[in-house]
């Protein structure tokens, strides 16, 4: 029964029945081309979900007047909550029926959702909520990650897993340009460690892409179209970082081990929340000079700019109490900043799921790659909505540095537990010794 489990987790998912027994070669290819098609689904993913994030708080002020940033918090939390919900369902459908049906599945449910996101403006009243339900469904439909992930783990050796990791990760950086066995001993507190480990890096990097939009906005007085263009010009950017990133830590991790560059990963996440938190005697633009000065014009003309009335304010909202007292982020900052992260997260992203899949061993991850899924769906559930109502009301002091004491935490529990994090061959070579 374990052989036939594990010739079902590597059989190539567009395999040719009639000729899949012809050659270890032609099977090698083969492999290789289902793994293929996992990368472009990967990059696919990823290029719908960077068109949304940093339009979405543009499109919600514009479909519904009364929806604030806090609400933008749980409308970027319900797709993960919804990926949360799903990914363990179709982590264990891939592990008992063919992948094709979850793949297939999911994909029908995220274009449906895509769809009615992208038609949330037309019901007369509480377009907000059928953008919420909206999102939560798209986040459904991309449980598929677990699938992928999971496939990808199986059909490769221990020796080409760390490439197959990085090359898949770097096709989701290149879009955002454009049951396990139960004889193995798997050591339980490492697996627990590497989903708290990654729960804490999707947290970290769903709290940076929730606020930069509004941060943007507020501390460099954007206006919408100029938030959505240059924010997507710097995701661009971090896009092609990223991959570079990706090649690097391919070579770094073969040098040094997957456990310094983790470790690496966390210092450099530090020092970009670090230099994002406010310092200075400068302070934000407050919206409310816009609307008094707005007021006084049309005072003088007499009402000739009532035309004008729509006119979009900018800086930061006066309802943000914070703003009168808060040093204003530079944008020299914000760019450091974003650099440091755009490094620090696909190290940090690539390491947990290689790691993750080296202690688990090479019996079928389904399940497990689905509740490591889950687990960063968690974190980008919670983060949305922590960063959103702590920015809101304490301001971006507060919310970075709490996130530079979650990071300290993650350096300090990897350090904790550096020795356990191994590969499962490994430990297994030290029980037989």
């Amino acid at each position: 029964m374990s052989g036939l489990d594990e010739a079902d987790d590597t059989t190539p998912l567009l395999r040719d029945d009639s000729s899949s027994d012809d050659s270890q070669n032609e099977g090698y290819r083969s492999r290789w081309r289902s793994i293929r098609v996992m990368y472009f689904t990967m990059f696919l993913s990823s290029v719908g979900f960077t068109i949304v994030i940093t339009s979405l708080w543009p499109y919600l002020q514009k479909i519904d007047d009364d929806a604030n940033a806090s609400f933008l918090g749980w409308v970027v939390a319900a797709y993960s909550l919804g990926q949360m919900i799903a990914s363990p369902i179709f982590g264990l459908w891939s592990n008992r029926r063919p992948r094709r049906e979850p793949l297939a599945c999911s994909i029908f449910i995220n274009v449906s959702a895509n769809i009615y996101y992208a038609y949330a403006y037309l019901p007369k009243s509480q377009n907000k909520y059928h953008m919420l339900m909206s999102r939560a469904f798209v986040g459904f439909g991309a449980g598929n990650v677990a699938v992928v992930r999971s496939y990808v783990a199986g059909a490769t050796s221990l020796k080409e897993r760390t490439g197959a990791m990085a090359n898949m990760s770097a096709c989701q950086a290149l879009g955002f340009i454009l049951g396990p066995g139960k004889d193995e001993p798997i050591d339980q507190a490492a697996v627990v460690t590497s989903n708290i480990l990654f729960f804490i890096v999707m947290f970290i990097f769903a709290v940076f892409e929730t606020i930069a939009t509004p941060l943007s906005m507020d501390m460099f007085a954007w206006t919408r179209k100029e938030a959505v263009l240059y924010n997507g010009i710097i995701i661009c950017g971090i896009g092609f970082e990223s991959i570079l990133v990706f090649l690097v830590v391919k070579v770094a991790s073969q040098r040094v081990g997957d456990r310094p560059v983790l470790l690496a990963g966390l210092a450099i996440i530090f020092c970009g929340f670090f230099i994002l938190l406010p310092w200075g005697n400068h302070y934000p633009k407050i919206q409310w000079a816009d609307l008094k000065n707005n007021t006084l014009v049309n005072q003088r003309l007499d009402g000739a700019m009532t035309a004008n009335s729509s006119v979009e304010p900018t800086g930061c909202p006066y309802e943000q109490t914070w703003c009168q007292y808060t040093p204003a982020i530079h944008l020299a900052q914000y760019i450091t900043s974003d650099i440091l992260i755009g490094v620090g997260y696909p190290a940090c992203n690539v390491m947990s799921y290689t790691l993750y899949s080296k202690i688990l061993g090479s019996k079928p991850q389904g399940v497990y790659m689905g509740w490591l899924t889950a687990s960063g769906s968690g974190a980008r559930t919670l983060g949305p909505v922590f960063v959103s109502q702590v920015y809101t009301i304490l301001g971006p002091r507060w919310a970075f540095s709490l996130i530079c004491g979650m990071v300290v935490g993650a350096i300090i529990l990897l350090s904790s537990v550096y020795h356990r994090l191994i590969a499962f061959s490994v430990r297994v070579g030290r029980i037989v010794d």
